[in-house]
């Protein structure tokens, strides 16, 4: 008896598959979600939340009153590509490689809200092995469920093999890229490049000053002087104390 009534279990699924369209993620049956059905679709865009999918049932049903009334509402399903969190490269690839009215296949994994969860035609491994993703949590199964754990080992593996090539997301620095980096960030140096660039300015001040009183013949080229070297010592004082401040600091 128990034989039987899985046999007609999977009937009944195989025909709702076959000839039911679905237009949202809360018509599809529990049933399909748990069993892990595949769907067939075509591309209509992608978005910032997922892929905008039009369910395509494998043959419209032998007793239908109007066929274009079955096609009338073309409402999509929202689906988010399982285990995955893309990067921008990742969704630019998408777009490129998943143009509409390209058909897919959806592997149906679980359901949150609006959105369906799925391996859509390997599109999920492919985007970790050309490190334009990397993994996530698979949203809406158990983390000890054997579904769970078959798909965190194909996720893993692919994420895996796109480490060791050090391409894109997992592409590491240089040697000279790392102490670029790290001389820019230094405050010490950063403090250095400050006095160096007020001592010139000021020095170019002092300089046209010279020239106009050489031109107009004053006398005050003293005072002049006199006010440079007090600007310049109390520049470098202050620039010592912000020095032995810092030095503190690290210490």
């Amino acid at each position: 008896i128990s034989t039987g009534l899985a046999v007609a279990g999977v009937i009944v699924i195989a025909r709702s598959i076959r000839i039911t369209k679905f237009q949202a993620a809360s018509e599809i049956p529990v049933r399909f979600i748990e069993g892990n059905v595949s769907l067939r679709g075509k591309v209509r865009s992608i978005t910032e939340r997922g892929i905008e999918v039009e369910h395509v049932p494998i043959y419209l049903p032998i007793i239908s009153p109007n066929k274009q009334d079955y096609y009338a509402s073309t409402s999509p399903l929202l689906v988010h590509l399982a285990g995955v969190e893309l990067t921008p490269e990742g969704k630019t690839w998408l777009q490129k490689n998943l143009v509409p009215p390209q058909t897919v296949w959806l592997k149906l994994i679980s359901q949150e809200d609006d959105m369906l969860h799925c391996l859509v035609y390997c599109m999920n491994e492919e985007l970790l092995r050309l490190s334009l993703a990397r993994r996530a949590p698979i949203a809406g199964l158990p983390p000890g469920s054997p579904l769970y754990w078959r798909l965190h080992r194909r996720l893993h593996r692919a994420e895996v093999k796109a480490e060791k090539k050090g391409q894109g997301l997992w592409k590491k620095e240089g040697l000279w890229e790392r102490a670029a980096k790290a001389l820019k960030d230094n405050p010490l140096l950063r403090l250095m490049g400050r006095i160096f660039r007020r001592t010139r300015t000021d020095l170019e001040t002092s300089q046209k000053l010279e020239k106009c009183e050489y031109k107009t013949g004053n006398s005050g080229s003293n005072f002049l002087l006199l006010s440079f070297v007090r600007q310049e010592v109390s520049t470098l004082h202050s620039s010592c104390t912000c020095l032995r401040c810092w030095c503190r600091l690290i210490s």
